[in-house]
């Protein structure tokens, strides 16, 4: 997942949404005075002329681009672990199952703003919170628990994101140096990273970071059409040469790495809210089928392709198997540098949470641009040092996957829409709550399960690093 599409949206949000708070907000007192709240409302009208409102190709696009990154290049290790034959029915699962919990999520955030009476959708974690606000009795003290429950599993699974980019690129950069005869430890080569990463992880400007994002999405786009070629100039082994479906421990990996992909659904309120016609985003032909189909096509496409070629030889990114040509070797490297460069705008994402709460802790007031920084560069560091730990990428990927995406994929909105269609003195309904508890069986399996087997095979890879 690339973080792009969140980071760009909230500006559009924060943009385009507050104008709105501020008309209702007259009558909730948070604008004193009248010269104060048309003070407020000239400097959102300021920033709107900035960030319009997104159309419908321009959110697909941003939709697109969210769910696009090292998940993708990681779907041929994916499908190793899956099989040929059950590897693509279960992402076809997955992906219809992770869609229509995004679709939940959608109507629940709608339900709770025509409950509440407010003019814009709220985000994941205020929509779980107000679910279980407004939800039976004995769940409404668990609110505010659940939403910060939420803005935690996000913040860790941004985060765990980070570390992955930090051990896809130096991967790949190693790969990079051995083509030239310099055998430099992986561990090495992140820490010369370190410094691009931190660098770019200190600009706090979201409007800086633009043309930075743009060139990272035209090196992955180059970089996956250049692997794609790579695997199919040459033909691709029979059928009968790939193993067709595996055992339980496998699918266990695979389905973390499989739901590591399609965990996108932190984007979904914030890419509608930012829309100019929000309605066009939930419809049938709307920005999350049509967006979701593509991200989904490319993800088996890149699988199938990736496994079929490379076999069990295929290495937790795709552009681990191209070789050591110079064409190889710009592929890499281009697609390290838009991982590299995509680093802060998934890094913004938790920051965006973490920062308030860690400025009250320290008790610092007002923006402190210093203290900001110097948060910054502790959290980067923190990534770096789990991604020393955890160098086997496909594991990690896994690992990440099965802990924090099932999570926010596959759990919290079952849950939320159960409480949400829950009447006084009634349940939600026979068929909502079956499937609901089938989604609800199927993450919980996927999670200990997964998790399980991630932790397992890093614990073997240290041993046998050990050994060697």
């Amino acid at each position: 997942m690339d973080a792009e599409a969140p980071v760009q949206l909230e500006k559009n949000q924060t943009a385009t949404v507050p104008r709105q708070e501020t008309v209702e907000g007259g009558s909730t007192g948070e604008t004193a005075g009248g010269g104060a709240a048309a003070k407020v409302t000239k400097e959102q009208d300021h920033d709107a002329e900035y960030h319009p409102p997104t159309s419908y190709l321009e959110t697909i696009v941003h939709l697109f681009k969210g769910n696009i990154g090292p998940g993708l290049f990681a779907m041929g290790d994916a499908f190793k672990n899956g099989g040929l034959l059950v590897a693509p029915l279960l992402t076809v699962v997955i992906a219809v199952v992770s869609i229509h919990c995004q679709h939940v999520l959608v109507a629940c955030s709608k339900k709770m703003r025509d409950l509440k009476g407010d003019s814009v959708c709220a985000d994941y974690a205020q929509t779980v919170e107000q679910c279980f606000e407004n939800g039976p009795s004995k769940l409404r003290g668990w609110s505010r628990t659940m939403g910060r429950l939420v803005d935690i599993f996000i913040c860790v699974t941004q985060l765990g994101f980070c570390c992955i980019y930090f051990v896809f690129i130096s991967t790949n950069l190693k790969q990079i140096l051995q083509a030239y005869d310099i055998d430099m430890d992986v561990h090495l080569v992140m820490l010369l990273a370190f410094v691009p990463v931190l660098l770019s992880s200190l600009i706090t400007n979201l409007k800086w970071l633009t043309p930075v994002s743009m060139f990272a999405n035209v090196c992955m786009i180059l970089g996956l059409a250049i692997t794609l070629y790579y695997a199919l100039k040459d033909g691709l082994p029979e059928v009968e040469e790939r193993a067709l479906w595996t055992n339980g421990s496998q699918l266990a990996l695979f389905f973390g790495t499989a739901i590591f992909a399609f965990e996108g659904i932190a984007l979904v309120m914030p890419l509608k809210n930012a829309m100019r016609k929000p309605h066009q985003f939930e419809r049938p032909l709307g920005v999350l089928n049509v967006g979701m189909f593509l991200v989904s096509v490319m993800f088996m496409f890149a699988g199938s392709v990736g496994y079929m070629k490379w076999g069990e030889q295929v290495g937790g990114s795709l552009t681990l198997n191209l070789g050591d040509t110079i064409l190889a070797q710009a592929v890499k490297l281009m697609v390290s540098a838009g991982v590299l460069l995509g680093y802060p705008l998934q890094f913004f994402v938790a920051i965006q949470i973490m920062w308030p709460s860690a400025k009250q802790m320290c008790g610092i007031e007002g923006r402190s641009l210093l203290g900001e920084l110097g948060f910054r560069t502790f959290m980067v560091l923190v990534t770096l040092a789990i991604a020393e730990m955890v160098p086997a990428l496909g594991l990690f990927i896994s690992l990440i996957g099965a802990l924090c995406s099932t999570a926010l994929a596959l759990v919290f909105p079952p849950v939320i829409e159960l409480i949400s269609r829950s009447e006084l003195n009634k349940g939600p309904g026979i068929w909502i709550c079956v499937k609901n508890l089938v989604i609800l069986v199927m993450a919980l399996l996927g999670f200990f399960t997964g998790s399980y087997e991630s932790l397992k095979q890093i614990v073997k890879h240290f041993g046998e690093e050990e050994v060697h």
